[in-house]
């Protein structure tokens, strides 16, 4: 069932632990995929609540359950700190300009 909801497009927990996971290994590998070099850090600049420390990262999760390996990063993004652990998925789905809103 879903856990999150970003848009119209329902996330389970395998699909945010799977790109919580490549998007993880990428971090700690010290590569990057895409144009905008995925994972990056994310600024927290709209002020949300995380349960972890920064510094965070963002990683694409795509509504086709995919795993992002590069191309177009869609709206949404798995959330997570330099450890790994989880802290949110996000959208700019419904926010204004470049901002994101919580899914």
């Amino acid at each position: 069932s879903c856990v999150y909801t970003c848009g119209s497009t329902c996330y389970w927990q395998s699909d945010i632990d799977d790109a919580l996971s490549a998007g993880y290994s990428h971090y700690k590998s010290g590569s990057t995929i895409g144009s905008d070099d995925y994972p990056h850090q994310y600024n927290d600049y709209e002020g949300f609540s995380f349960p972890t420390a920064s510094p965070w990262y963002e990683f694409p999760i795509l509504n086709t359950f995919k795993v992002y390996t590069g191309g177009s990063p869609g709206a949404d993004r798995v959330i997570f700190d330099s450890k790994g652990n989880f802290d949110s998925v996000i959208t700019h789905t419904g926010a204004s300009g470049n901002d994101f809103v919580a899914c």
